[in-house]
């Protein structure tokens, strides 16, 4: 198993205050064997900078800058570059626990090749919790998925070896939805790891916490990402904004 190398996905834009620790908690996995590639966003603040101080020092940093387009973007520049048997996802601000990676890893051979786990929802800058844990399901399926999106992008855990390398689709908001339902669209389940093995950062100005500014681009999403029926279309809204309220209530 130490000779499988993960490859983790980071975009990275305007950071500064957070990609140290982000990266710092990447350092402290007690799986070695990873190669971060971080893909910064047209950044204008500090954030290469410090991301370079660290690469200095360890060369499975990887950094690669392009114009600001969006975090799909970013992402997906990254991916281009995967040379992994394993995916991992974690963004600029987010944390692992250094059992993160071993973790996933001994769970992952006994399933399709997709697990998630749970996380710690805590405040931006004190990391205290915020909210209860969130505890994953055991399992999902495509229609879990489009129902509420219980696969944070800091704890999806991918084995490209089974599953293939896959982009995300390039929309503004659920760009991470959509390439787990790429994957969901091949595989009976993504299964679900109950220990919190994260720490997921509540941002002030989060897009995902204000429901009322995604319901556009989730209608979006149903109907011309995933093509879904308006009928259809109009059964998942009502149900992803239910689970909406219950995670952040």
């Amino acid at each position: 198993m130490d000779s499988k190398l993960v490859s983790i996905i980071t975009p990275c834009y305007n950071s500064e205050r957070f990609i140290a620790e982000t990266i710092q908690s990447v350092q402290k996995q007690t799986y070695p064997n990873w190669e971060m590639l971080i893909t910064d966003d047209g950044s204008t603040d500090n954030s290469v900078e410090i991301i370079k101080t660290f690469i200095k020092n360890d060369g499975r940093i990887k950094l690669f800058e392009i114009k600001n387009a969006g975090p799909g973007v970013a992402r997906n520049n990254s991916i281009k570059h995967v040379k992994g048997n394993y995916m991992a996802f974690i963004d600029s601000d987010d944390l692992w626990f250094p059992e993160f990676l071993s973790t996933s890893l001994k769970t992952i051979g006994a399933t399709e090749g997709f697990v998630f786990s749970s996380y710690k929802r805590c405040d931006e800058i004190t990391l205290k919790p915020v909210h209860e844990d969130f505890i994953v399901p055991d399992k999902v399926n495509y229609h879990d998925i489009l129902k509420t999106n219980s696969i944070s992008c800091l704890t999806a855990f991918i084995e490209i070896e089974k599953l293939g390398k896959k982009r995300m689709p390039e929309v503004r908001y659920r760009q991470d939805m959509g390439l787990w339902l790429r994957y969901l669209k091949e595989i009976d389940y993504a299964e679900g790891i109950k220990i919190p093995l994260a720490i997921y950062r509540i941002r002030n100005n989060s897009h995902s916490r204000n429901k009322w500014e995604l319901l556009k681009p989730q209608w979006y999403f149903y109907r011309h990402v995933e093509h879904q029926s308006f009928m259809k279309a109009v059964y998942y809204m009502a149900i992803w904004a239910y689970y909406g309220y219950r995670k952040y209530r």
